[in-house]
């Protein structure tokens, strides 16, 4: 099946392309209005003045031009199947046409002057209402799928109206009873595409030339190209296009579609992250702490009223999973509602962990020129804010005086930014912090030193930073328990 291809349109053209689903309602309005009065004029003999449906009808003819006109700016962008697309135009220019002809034909000025004009009228008119009928099933067909209006035909209407057997069921993702057995592309991320994704990029309908409901169109991208990268979830047009802001023209799904939960962003950017497989296990994959609330979240292997699972982890050291951090389950009170809008306003992401508790995570993802000022505002949630990513931000040592307020934080992020060993010194009072990510930044031995307090202390990445073997080996005394990660690629660095 072949899709509409063109150039990228101008902006002028995508905004009035816009009004079209807006515009089109009117020649609907008034052109069922004109055929029921002429319907019942002609069966119950009654009539209203010739002026009224005239009026009528010339303002049905001049909506459905527009419609036409907007319909074709709108159709610019692409995405549509070629075949439909054609039939739905050219039964809107038709139905434009007849518009126009049975205004014509009964104009008092104009029509008056016609020999023929009775017998033309109100075919014109039947014709118009038969293509806008038409048009309108074939419009629903390009939003909605072809089968919009029949799928839940029951019998025996099926039967009578000659649609066949239902031979495609609604999409049910198959039942998770085990998550460590569960096929992470086939019972966890397509679920999520299916019921949020698949709706716009489709067989019939793939906006931006993207489909997203096979394994093969998913591989092979839209007309940006590939919308992930495998092993880098955070880079993904996939997982970034949801994370930003549901204002923006680029967010996904659209404004006023059902959207992604922050499980589902998290799920899509861990499959990513380990590599995108389409057969994998869960238990063949890292799983990392990010996850582990969101396959809880799935049903099976979930620790009751937990908020996480334990997940054996692949190629994991320890025989046995990690006990659940205390900050996960402890109850806390919900962040001041201000504060978390503050914050929103600025561009970082605010999300809650999980529903049944008020920790949060926050992400400067989507605002990377996040300044020490803007930071500060962060002291605010210091209660409950547990998980917080800054990577590649232009934060420096000052932010890490308000990084050691948040007496609750269990992962940090500080990836490329230009924090050095002494803003390492302003966390010795973060009793909970579990996991430290400091690629990319240039902490030395002495940095690694200031960590010997952090009892709870589990995960450091110093991958391409100034500490030395000596240095890890030193810190490894004083943390037996900690798991000091460097020298490796920058794809696992980034899966957690």
């Amino acid at each position: 099946m072949t899709l509409l291809l063109q150039a990228q349109p101008s902006d002028w053209a995508l905004f009035f392309g816009r009004f079209h689903p807006l515009i089109v309602h009117l020649p609907i309005g008034f052109l069922l209005i004109a055929a029921v009065l002429e319907l019942d004029r002609l069966i119950r003999g009654r009539s209203v003045s010739p002026h009224t449906i005239t009026t009528i009808l010339f303002w049905s003819a001049v909506s459905a031009t527009l419609a036409c006109l907007f319909g074709y700016l709108l159709s610019l962008g692409g995405g549509y199947d070629e075949e439909l697309l054609d039939e739905h135009k050219w039964q809107g220019i038709g139905m434009a046409l007849f518009a126009w002809v049975a205004w014509v034909v009964k104009s008092e000025r104009i029509g008056s002057r016609l020999r023929m004009r009775q017998l033309i009228y109100l075919p014109a008119l039947g014709l118009a209402v038969l293509l806008l009928l038409s048009a309108g099933h074939h419009g629903g067909a390009l939003t909605h799928g072809s089968d919009y209006l029949t799928q839940y035909t029951p019998e025996p209407l099926r039967s009578l109206a000659g649609i066949p057997p239902r031979t495609v069921a609604e999409f049910k993702a198959k039942p998770i009873t085990d998550v460590n057995q569960a096929l992470v592309y086939e019972q966890i991320v397509n679920p999520i595409l299916q019921t949020r994704c698949v709706q716009c990029h489709n067989a019939e309908k793939a906006k931006g030339d993207l489909r997203m409901d096979t394994p093969d169109f998913l591989k092979k991208g839209g007309e940006e190209g590939p919308i992930f990268v495998a092993g880098k979830g955070a880079d993904s047009r996939m997982v970034k296009y949801c994370l930003l802001d549901e204002s923006d023209e680029h967010h996904m799904p659209p404004k006023g579609k059902p959207q992604l939960t922050p499980e589902q962003v998290t799920l899509l950017s861990w499959w990513i992250d380990q590599g995108a497989s389409f057969d994998k296990k869960v238990a063949d994959v890292q799983v990392t702490d990010a996850v582990k609330p969101a396959l809880a979240s799935l049903g099976g292997g979930a620790a009751p009223g937990s908020g996480a699972v334990a997940l054996a982890t692949a190629g994991a050291s320890a025989a046995s999973p990690q006990p659940v951090s205390p900050v996960l389950t402890m109850k806390i009170a919900p962040a001041d509602a201000t504060v978390v809008d503050a914050l929103k306003k600025l561009g970082l992401l605010v999300m809650p962990l999980s529903k049944e508790n008020n920790q949060l995570e926050v992400s400067a993802v989507n605002l990377k020129t996040l300044t020490d000022a803007q930071a500060a505002g962060l002291a605010k949630l210091a209660d409950q804010l547990v998980w917080l990513k800054l990577s590649d931000t232009q934060i420096t040592d000052a932010t890490m005086a308000t990084i050691g307020k948040l007496k609750n934080l269990q992962k940090l992020h500080l990836e490329r930014t230009a924090v050095t060993d002494a803003g390492l010194r302003q966390l010795g009072s973060l009793t909970y912090l579990e996991y430290l990510n400091l690629y990319g930044t240039n902490i030395t031995d002495a940095g690694l030193a200031n960590l010997a307090g952090l009892k709870s202390l589990r995960t450091v990445y110093v991958w391409q930073t100034k500490t030395t073997e000596a240095g890890i080996a030193k810190l490894k005394q004083a943390l037996p328990n900690v798991e000091i990660i460097g020298g490796m690629s920058a794809n696992t660095v980034a899966a957690n």
